[in-house]
C-alpha cells in the first residue's frame, strides 16, 4: 500500500520572514518541490532545520503518538519534523529571518488533514505572534518552554484512552466518556502549565462545551469555525494579562493569608499575666523592631504562686530576627514552668542559661534579663539581673530612681557557671515599679549620635509622672516620646512592664 503524503500547511509570509504573498488573482504559485524532496525542505515553506544554530538543544527523541500513520521522517522535532504516528509536518510559524515577537502561543490541536485552523496573528505592537503546534500533548511538553505566554487548545484533541481491566467490559464508554476525555485533556494542560494563560477552542454548536472549560481553569473560549486574527490576536493578548492579573491577585492573597496566620500565631505567643487574687495592678507595650511582625526577641512574663508573690521578668535576646523571636519565646515559657514549680533567684537563671545554651542555633547568641519576686503584703522585692538594665522605682513624693544594679550578674549565655546574685529591695507601701528593655534608652535624640540613654528616660518618666500620668497612659506616653526624638520608628525592639501598688 503507498504511503499517504503529508499534507503541507502554509506559512503566512508575515510570520516566515518572507516577501508578502501574491494578490488573490495572480494564481497558485508555479514553483515546486523538486522531486525526492521532502515537504519541509521547500524553499516557499522553509524551517528550523535541527543542525542549525539554534537558542536551546533541541529533543530530537521520536514522538510514538497515538496515530497508525508510517509518516516519512524519523521522529519529532521540538521545532521540526515529521510526526511517526501521522507523517504529519509541524513546526513552530515562524523562522530564525522572522523578526523577535512579544508573543508566543502553543497551538494544541489533532487536525489529520493539517488544514490550519488559527488565522495570521499581530500583536499589539503589530508584529507576528509566534505560533507553535503541537498534534499531541507529548508534543506539548517539549514545545511548552518558559517563552511561550498563551496555549491555545482544541476541546477536540483526543485524549489518551485510559488502562482498562476486565472488569470494565467492552463497548467506546458512549458520549459520557468522550466529554469526561475532553475535560480530562484540559486538566492534563492547566497541570502541565499552571502559570500558562489557556484558551480553549471549540465548535460554536458546543458553546456549553466552552463555559465548563472555564469553569476549569480556562481563561476564555472561541468558537473555532468563527476565528479571525483580529478576535483571536485580542483575545490571546487578554488571556496572558488575565492570567497576569490572577496570579497576581492570587500571591496577595495567599501572602495576605500568611501575614495573618504569622499575627495569630504572634499574638498566642505573648503573655497572658496571672495574677488572679493580687492588688498589684498591670500594665505592658510592646513594639518589635521587625517590619509587619507582632513579636521581636524581646520577651516578658508576669505570675503569681500560690503563696501570693509575685514574679515578674522581662528579657532581651540579642538580634532582631525570627529566630531570636522564637528563643524569647521559649525562654519566657522556660521561666514561667520554672517559677510555678518554686524555683527563683540564681538557682532559676542557672536553669534558664542551661535553656538557652541547648536551644540557640549560634554560641554567639545571649540574653539580657531582669527578675523581680515582689512579697505577698507588696512591701520588699528580690531583684536578679543578667546583663540587664536596673528597673526603675517611683513612689509618692519621691523622684523616680533606678534600682540599684552594683551586683548585676552577666547575660546568660556568656559565661558557662556563672552566679547571680539576689538584692533585697524595699519598695514602700505605695510604689510602681518599671521594666524596660534597652530599646527604650538606646534611641537617638534628635538628628545627632547622642542616645537617650537611662538618664535621659529616668527625667523623661519624671515629668511625665509630674503630669499626673499613669498605668497604660505612662507607658504609651513614654514610648512615643522616645520615637519622637528617635525620629521614627526605633530600630530595636522596646518591651516596657509597669507594676503599680496603691495604699
Amino acid at each position: 500500500m503507498p504511503v499517504p503524503v503529508p499534507r503541507q500547511r502554509a506559512i503566512p509570509a508575515v510570520e516566515c520572514g518572507q516577501a508578502p504573498a501574491a494578490s488573490p488573482d495572480s494564481g497558485p504559485s508555479k514553483e515546486q518541490a523538486p522531486p525526492g524532496t521532502h515537504p519541509a525542505e521547500h524553499p516557499t515553506t522553509r524551517r528550523e532545520n535541527p543542525t542549525e544554530k539554534r537558542e536551546k538543544p533541541t529533543d530530537t527523541s521520536p514522538d510514538t503518538g497515538t496515530g497508525t500513520g508510517t509518516g516519512t521522517g524519523t521522529g519529532t522535532d521540538s521545532r521540526t519534523g515529521t510526526d511517526t504516528g501521522t507523517g504529519r509536518t509541524h513546526t513552530d510559524r515562524t523562522t530564525q529571518s522572522a523578526a523577535p515577537t512579544n508573543l508566543t502561543v502553543l497551538l494544541i490541536e489533532d487536525d489529520p488533514a493539517g488544514s490550519p485552523i488559527v488565522p495570521d496573528l499581530l500583536d499589539q505592537a503589530g508584529k507576528p505572534i509566534r505560533v507553535r503546534t503541537a498534534r499531541n500533548l507529548t508534543e506539548a511538553g517539549r514545545l511548552l518552554t518558559d517563552d511561550v505566554h498563551c496555549i491555545l487548545l482544541d476541546l477536540a484533541l483526543s485524549a489518551p484512552a485510559p488502562a482498562r481491566t476486565s472488569a470494565d467490559g467492552g463497548g467506546n464508554g458512549g458520549g459520557d466518556a468522550e466529554d469526561h476525555d475532553e475535560l480530562a485533556v484540559l486538566r492534563h494542560v492547566l497541570e502541565l502549565a499552571p502559570r500558562h494563560a489557556v484558551l480553549a477552542l471549540t465548535s460554536s454548536s458546543d458553546a456549553e462545551r466552552g463555559a465548563e472549560a472555564v469553569a476549569v481553569g480556562a481563561q476564555d473560549y472561541l468558537f473555532r469555525d468563527e476565528l479571525d486574527g483580529r478576535l483571536l490576536s485580542r483575545a490571546i493578548r487578554y488571556a496572558v494579562e488575565r492570567k497576569r492579573s490572577d496570579s497576581a491577585e492570587r500571591r496577595l492573597a495567599e501572602g495576605r493569608l500568611r501575614a495573618q496566620e504569622n499575627r495569630r500565631l504572634e499574638r498566642g505567643l505573648l503573655p497572658t499575666p496571672l495574677l488572679a487574687g493580687s492588688p498589684l495592678r498591670f500594665a505592658a507595650r510592646y513594639r518589635p523592631g521587625r517590619s509587619r511582625a507582632l513579636l521581636g526577641g524581646d520577651f516578658y512574663d508576669v505570675v503569681r504562686t500560690p503563696d501570693g508573690t509575685v514574679h515578674a521578668m522581662i528579657g532581651d535576646v540579642c538580634g532582631h530576627g525570627p529566630d531570636e523571636a522564637a528563643l524569647g519565646v521559649e525562654l519566657r515559657i522556660a521561666w514561667r514552668a520554672l517559677t510555678l514549680a518554686g524555683l527563683c533567684g540564681d538557682e532559676l537563671l542557672g536553669t534558664l542559661q542551661q535553656v538557652l545554651e541547648h536551644e540557640r542555633s549560634d554560641d554567639e547568641i545571649f540574653a539580657t534579663l531582669c527578675a523581680v519576686d515582689i512579697s505577698p503584703d507588696g512591701r520588699r522585692a528580690g531583684l536578679c539581673l543578667a546583663g540587664h538594665p536596673s528597673p526603675l522605682l517611683s513612689r509618692p513624693g519621691e523622684p523616680a530612681r533606678l534600682l540599684p544594679y552594683d551586683n548585676n550578674g552577666p547575660a546568660l549565655g556568656l559565661l558557662p557557671g556563672a552566679r547571680w546574685p539576689r538584692m533585697q529591695v524595699e519598695l514602700g507601701a505605695e510604689w510602681s515599679l518599671m521594666l524596660y528593655t534597652d530599646g527604650l534608652i538606646e534611641g537617638h535624640v534628635g538628628e545627632g549620635r547622642e542616645r537617650l540613654g537611662q538618664d535621659g528616660m529616668v527625667e523623661m518618666v519624671r515629668r511625665q509622672l509630674a503630669e499626673g500620668l499613669a498605668g497604660e497612659e505612662l507607658l504609651r506616653a513614654t514610648v512615643n516620646e522616645v520615637r519622637e526624638l528617635n525620629g521614627g520608628e526605633l530600630a530595636d525592639d522596646v518591651a516596657v512592664v509597669l507594676l503599680d501598688r496603691t495604699a
